[in-house]
């Protein structure tokens, strides 16, 4: 009933189009690398391979030509946000969340953005700025100019508004944003933004703004 209702979701979206509905996440695998869809809706528990797995092995950091994931699940739960973004997912959705935001999702990762839901928005955030671990270092310092940029893309601005904000062209940003992604070795906007919130870029620049907390 929940593959249907999605089905009919994005089916009536007069620029989308469900090319396969599947019962597992083996052929979830299967049929995404027969297809090669723009964006895969996936579930965190289905059977064979959960989504989690399903999502390292089509969008992981190891896959050549990954594809763009969204989780969309029941479960609320910290492990499975953190495993499923780390895993490469571009976003992350509870099925609650309704069909508005379901497309907002798709339509996101099929110009790879990101979008997860309000409700573990504030608490991901906070769990990326603990020091839990230190960030990888980038492979190259990064400029000025992509700092801002990366700490623009942390506060979950698009390209067009972070194009406003710098009062810079949007090819411009999307200059900045294929040398981030090169040189801090991570493949969507979540991956970024992961980084920012880990090594501290974030924190450092609130340093001092009054009200921030």
């Amino acid at each position: 009933m929940v593959r249907t209702g999605f089905q009919m979701i994005v089916d009536a979206q007069p620029d989308m189009e469900v090319v396969a509905a599947v019962s597992d996440g083996a052929e979830a695998v299967s049929e995404a690398r027969r297809l090669r869809p723009d964006v895969c809706l996936l579930d965190i528990r289905m059977p064979k391979l959960d989504g989690i797995e399903v999502t390292r092995v089509l969008a992981g950091p190891e896959v050549e030509n990954p594809l763009r994931v969204v989780i969309v699940t029941t479960f609320d739960l910290d492990e499975y946000v953190y495993g499923a973004l780390r895993s490469g997912a571009t976003g992350f959705l509870l099925k609650d969340s309704g069909p508005t935001l379901l497309i907002e999702a798709v339509r996101a990762a099929a110009v790879g953005d990101a979008l997860v839901s309000p409700s573990v928005t504030v608490r991901l955030l906070r769990h990326l700025a603990q020091p839990q671990r230190a960030a990888q270092p980038a492979n190259d310092p990064l400029t000025d100019r992509e700092l801002d940029v990366v700490r623009l893309v942390a506060r979950g601005r698009s390209n067009q508004e972070v194009a406003a904000e710098l009062f810079v062209s949007l090819s411009t940003v999307k200059t900045h944003l294929g040398s981030i992604f090169a040189k801090l070795g991570v493949r969507n906007r979540v991956g970024i933004a992961a980084w920012a919130w880990e090594s501290g870029v974030m924190s450092r620049a609130t340093e001092g703004l009054p009200g921030y907390r």
